[in-house]
């Protein structure tokens, strides 16, 4: 494997206090504010308006987004080099893609299809009609997840692209709205908030807010300039990291999310 996916290793002190009492020590946040660690930072072509993004053994996938310039591809995530790309046609707006086997499964904005795609050469097997927007997509194993824009998730069929369920994402009381791009982890699913530099994670099963995760300041000001609002998040097998970036991003990062 390359080495973007050595093991890094990161020393971490720990301090307790005397005067802690059980119940301090026993009782977590149920909703703990994160942020990004940085461990590395990565190439990202400044000119991906980035809708999806997934990362499936040492390949990334990339879904973009725009009117004539949409497009899937396969990239060297260490490099940034692009391996295979296939555009949409020019009348397609690309949004969010999750892999589920040899398949790739990608959104369109608002022309209601979801196109079905062979892994291996990104080349596109048919369309299935869907009602409404597509934002985000990530598979769980054993349904798709998707996003629309509102403060509700979309279930799925990973076969047929049936709906199967939906549910409402909450913080407390409050509906969550602008769910973007989506990843599928350990039973929850994380989700970029359209324009902000938030990131939150969802108990699927319930809707509930399960963390919030602040990725303020990746890029500095004058990077900032020329590029749009963060979206994309795919995480990396077999560790506890991510790696993050955003429309027409000059970089992206692989992050772990610790306490603020």
């Amino acid at each position: 494997m390359r080495a973007l996916f050595a093991v890094t290793a990161i020393a971490v002190v720990t301090s307790c206090s005397s005067e802690a009492t059980p119940v301090d020590r026993a009782t977590p946040d149920p909703r703990p504010s994160l942020r990004a660690e940085v461990v590395e930072t990565l190439p990202h072509d400044a000119t991906a308006f980035t809708q999806g993004l997934e990362l499936a053994g040492d390949t990334l996938y990339e879904g973009t987004g725009m009117e004539g310039e949409s497009s899937v591809r396969a990239v060297d995530p260490a490099t940034g080099e692009v391996l295979r790309e296939v555009p949409l046609p020019d009348d397609l707006f690309g949004e969010g893609i999750t892999v589920v086997g040899d398949t790739i499964w990608q959104l369109t904005w608002r022309d209601g299809v979801a196109l079905r795609r062979d892994r291996e050469t990104l080349a596109e097997r048919d369309r299935v009609g869907y009602e409404g927007e597509g934002w985000g997509l990530c598979h769980d194993g054993e349904r798709l997840v998707m996003s629309d824009g509102t403060a509700e998730l979309t279930f799925r069929d990973p076969e047929t692209f049936a709906e199967t369920g939906r549910v409402e994402v909450r913080d407390g009381d409050d509906p969550v709205t602008q769910l973007n791009e989506l990843e599928c982890v350990d039973g929850q699913v994380y989700a970029n908030v359209w324009h902000t530099d938030r990131i939150v994670r969802i108990d699927p099963e319930t809707g509930l807010l399960t963390a919030t995760v602040d990725l303020e300041g990746l890029l500095s000001e004058s990077e900032l300039a020329d590029a749009d609002v963060l979206n994309g998040i795919a995480a990396v097998a077999d560790t506890d990291e991510f790696l993050v970036t955003g429309k027409y991003w000059p970089k992206m990062f692989r992050v772990r999310f610790v306490p603020l």
